[in-house]
C-alpha cells in the first residue's frame, strides 16, 4: 500500500511510522507541491520518501481527489493510471522529443500525449482528461526555446565558460564597451499577437496590399545602450562597415563587437579595418546556430511582436516611420535594452 511507502536512502524517513492524520497532510502537501511546478524527484527528496510513493500519490489524488489521499482509506480499485504509469508520462512528456517515438511533430500536444498514453498502457483518454493529467503533474504549455540541429553544444559551453569570459576581462583591462550585434528586416505584412472574434470565424485585419519591407543593423550593450542604422536594400559588407564607423566614432572607450558567423561580419573589408583599428576596436563571433545567446535578437523580436506587428502600415513611409519611432524610444529607454539580457539564455552576458 500507499502508507507503506518509504525512503531507500540511508537517513530517509520512514512513513509506517507516522500517524494517520501526518501522513494525509504529508500526502497532500506533496501533490499540491508536484501541482505548483516542482518535479516529483524534488518532492520525493525534500519530504524524504521515495518517487515511487510520490508518483503512487499522484495516481490516488487523479482516481479520487483529495480524499482518496487519506491514509486510512485501504484497497479500492486500481487507477487506471498506476504510480509507474504517472512517472512514464512524466518522464515522456520532460525528458523526450515527439520524434523519438515516431511521432511527425516535435512539439508535444495533448491529442499525441493521448496516443501514446493509448499505445503504452490501452487507455483512451479524452484531450480534457489528458490535459487535467498534466496539470497534475505540474506540466502546462509553454514557448519552446528553439536550436538548430546543427548546433554543436561543446561549441555553446566553451563559449559560455571560455571565450566570454575571456573577451569580458580583456574588455575591463582595456576598459572597452561590448556590444552584441545583428541584423533584421521587417516586412509590411507581419503582424504579432492575436485579436478577439467570433468563434470559428478566422478575423480579418486589412492592411495595404503592397508589399515592402525594411533593413535594420543594431547593438546593444548590456549598461543598456542601443544603436540603430536603416539600410535601403540589402545589408552588405558596406553598410555593415559603415555601421561600424559610425558605433566607434567619438567613442571615448574602445569598443568589442560580438555578432553571429554571416559572411557579411567575414567580409575581407571588414577584417582588415579590424585588424587596422585593434585598438579601438574587436570583433568577435558567436558559435554557429546560436541566435539565443545574442541579446540583440530580442531587439527584433520586440520591434515585430510588440511594435510594428500590431500595428497597421498603410506605406513604405509609414512603415519606416513607425519604425524608427520604436528603436528612438527604445535608445531613451536603457532599463528596456538591458532586459534583453535577463533572458535565461542571454543573461550570461549581463
Amino acid at each position: 500500500m500507499f502508507s507503506h511507502a518509504y525512503c531507500s536512502e540511508r537517513g530517509g524517513m520512514d512513513a509506517r511510522r507516522l500517524n494517520h492524520e501526518t501522513l494525509t497532510e504529508l500526502r497532500k502537501r506533496a501533490v499540491t507541491s508536484v501541482q505548483e511546478g516542482l518535479s516529483p524527484e524534488v518532492v520525493a527528496k525534500a519530504f524524504q520518501v521515495s518517487k515511487q510513493a510520490v508518483y503512487g500519490w499522484l495516481a490516488r489524488y487523479r482516481d479520487g481527489g483529495w480524499d482518496n489521499l487519506d491514509a486510512k482509506r485501504r484497497g479500492g480499485r486500481r487507477p487506471k493510471l498506476d504510480g509507474p504509469a504517472m512517472k512514464w508520462v512524466y518522464d515522456t512528456v520532460t525528458m523526450k522529443n515527439p520524434l523519438q517515438l515516431k511521432f511527425p511533430f516535435a512539439l508535444w500536444t495533448s491529442k499525441m500525449i493521448g496516443q501514446a498514453i493509448s499505445k503504452r498502457f490501452g487507455i483512451t483518454l479524452s484531450k480534457a482528461s489528458v490535459c487535467r493529467l498534466l496539470n497534475q503533474l505540474g506540466l502546462s504549455p509553454q514557448r519552446p526555446l528553439w536550436r538548430a540541429y546543427q548546433q554543436n553544444p561543446e561549441a555553446v559551453e566553451k563559449w559560455l565558460n571560455e571565450e566570454y569570459p575571456k573577451i569580458k576581462e580583456l574588455a575591463k583591462t582595456m576598459k572597452a564597451r561590448i556590444y552584441f550585434g545583428d541584423e533584421a528586416g521587417i516586412r509590411s505584412d507581419h503582424h504579432g499577437g492575436t485579436t478577439w472574434g467570433v468563434k470559428g470565424a478566422t478575423p480579418i485585419v486589412t492592411t495595404t496590399g503592397s508589399r515592402f519591407g525594411l533593413n535594420m543593423i543594431s547593438a546593444v550593450s548590456p549598461q543598456g545602450e542601443f544603436r540603430f542604422m536603416v539600410v535601403k536594400g540589402r545589408v552588405n559588407a558596406p553598410e555593415f562597415l559603415e555601421f561600424i564607423k559610425r558605433l566607434i566614432h567619438n567613442a571615448d572607450h574602445p569598443v568589442f563587437l560580438i555578432v553571429d558567423g554571416h559572411p557579411v561580419h567575414r567580409a575581407k573589408t571588414i577584417k582588415v579595418f579590424a585588424e587596422a583599428h585593434k585598438g579601438r576596436f574587436r570583433l568577435y563571433q558567436l558559435p554557429p546556430y546560436s541566435p539565443e545567446l545574442n541579446p540583440d535578437e530580442r531587439v527584433w523580436n520586440d520591434l515585430k511582436n510588440n511594435a510594428v506587428g500590431r500595428k497597421s502600415i498603410e506605406s513604405r513611409e509609414d512603415l519606416h516611420e513607425k519604425v524608427i519611432g520604436f528603436l528612438r524610444q527604445l535608445q531613451c529607454s536603457p532599463s528596456r535594452v538591458r532586459s534583453y539580457f535577463a533572458n535565461e539564455t542571454t543573461r550570461y552576458a549581463a
